[in-house]
């Protein structure tokens, strides 16, 4: 057996390392912060949390839901982490971001076969490597991907949300509840900043009128990329500016509907849309503003966001802001077992394949981490099948159309049909759940540490 390098701990980096490691392979793990920082992140810990603290639903019948139950069943340690480091979210897998990612920093570092290097990679490792290095891979490792993908590097970008004090919210306004009273019952786990019409189409007006950040000259092929259109964001993670600009009610039937919340006193009838504030540490003292990441200037993101009902005072702990992320060209380079087709011993993970979403990320290092102590052990690699979640997304990032490849998230379309047409979409959800769990059983021993 080699050694095993993996470029990049984050999520994806992180869990492919424990994984090997857990297999007995002595992995190098190179992370280059605090030497060289991002334009996003703050801290030198490993899985640092930049856009949001939601690992999504929790719901079992959810896509989401469903890749978590899949990782919890195939031993991942960052699920794990999330799950001691949760914080109330209604459905969803929120975490404390200082708490997870002190978890996973502990873990990893005192893990015997893991050695932690502080140093910047600019290129591809001629040994047995995980490129797990992110959305914000630096330009000289980008550099060396292109010599190697022959391909000209993809690119979009992602943006992060304010987050407010909680103290600074006012609550004779504001109300404490979760979408049809889903979490803590005694209290519910967002607070809910209603607005009328007129007070919704005020601040959308204002929202789009704002001030926007100009993009860096480092970044310049950036400014093409915004011209050209909003297939240079994530879905997901469209600046709350650009959502607006699809229609003035866009946000109040999308991130602000008011559906499945009713305020004390307040009739249904009065709220014609709803900002949601989610918990963002575990002292309930920091909230982020749900759906709101977006780029514009710090000064502007006072000034309309104060305009929401409660939200008049409110203190700015972390202002949003839009980044570069960069993805490859997966499927002209990657098999779905996550090795590159030229290189059978060179894996590439996370959100840099065009899996979008923490999960995502989660998931392709595991899978990853596996299957490249698998192939230093001598054993064939894991393909997952396609009727799960994790399986369905490497095959999809490795099979999509090249010329039209967008990153994906865990989603039931991805996964093959269910036979029977007329049913509703709630039970073809239950049904794609237990046949996803139904075809991992029987390949859940190779998953066992000494397989």
């Amino acid at each position: 057996m080699s050694d095993l390098i993996i470029v990049g701990g984050g999520l994806a980096g992180c869990e492919a390392a424990w994984q090997a490691a857990q297999r007995g392979i002595k992995v190098f793990l190179y992370e280059m912060r605090p030497n060289v920082m991002t334009g996003a992140h703050r801290t030198a810990q490993l899985a640092e949390l930049v856009c949001s603290n939601s690992l999504g639903s929790s719901l079992l019948d959810r896509p989401s839901g469903l890749l978590k139950e899949e990782l919890r069943r195939m031993g991942s340690l960052l699920v794990d982490c999330a799950d001691r480091a949760a914080l109330p979210a209604g459905g969803a897998l929120a975490v404390d971001r200082e708490v997870f990612a002190s978890l996973v920093t502990r873990a990893i570092e005192s893990h015997p076969n893991i050695r932690i290097i502080r140093e910047e990679i600019t290129s591809i490792p001629n040994q047995p490597a995980i490129i797990a290095s992110g959305p914000l891979t630096s330009a000289n490792l980008i550099t060396s991907i292109q010599q190697l993908t022959g391909e000209d590097h993809l690119f979009f970008f992602d943006a992060i949300a304010p987050v407010v004090q909680a103290e600074s919210v006012d609550m004779q306004i504001a109300y404490r509840g979760s979408r049809y009273k889903v979490g803590s019952a005694e209290a519910g786990d967002y607070i809910n900043c209603p607005m009328s019409e007129d007070e919704y189409h005020a601040f959308v007006d204002q929202l789009l009128a704002a001030d926007r950040i100009q993009l860096r000259d480092f970044e310049g092929e950036i400014r093409e990329g915004v011209r050209a259109g909003e297939n240079h964001f994530f879905e997901g993670c469209l600046p709350v500016e650009i959502l607006a600009e699809r229609g003035r009610d866009t946000l109040a039937f999308g991130p602000m509907r008011p559906i499945g919340l009713r305020g004390p006193g307040r009739g249904a009838r009065k709220t014609f849309a709803v900002l949601q504030l989610r918990q963002d540490d575990l002292a309930g003292s920091l909230f982020n503003l749900v759906g709101c990441q977006t780029n514009l200037t710090f000064a502007e993101q006072s000034r309309v966001f104060r305009l929401i009902p409660g939200l008049q005072n409110a203190e700015f702990a972390r202002y949003g802001q839009m980044h570069r992320n960069t993805f490859i060209a997966s499927p002209r380079l990657l098999s779905a077992t996550l090795q590159t087709r030229e290189y059978p011993d060179l894996f590439f993970a996370g959100q840099i394949t065009g899996v979008e979403g923490y999960m995502g990320n989660i998931a392709t290092g595991l899978l990853a981490g596996v299957n490249a102590a698998r192939v230093l052990r001598g054993i064939p690699p894991l393909t997952l099948p396609p009727a799960t979640m994790l399986g369905a997304l490497c095959n999809y990032i490795s099979h999509a159309n090249p010329a039209d490849f967008q990153p994906m998230k865990a989603n039931f379309g991805i996964l093959p049909p269910i036979a029977h047409p007329k049913i509703s979409r709630r039970e073809r959800a239950i049904q794609c759940v237990e046949r996803a769990l139904l075809s991992l059983d029987p390949i859940l021993s190779q998953f066992q540490i000494n397989s």
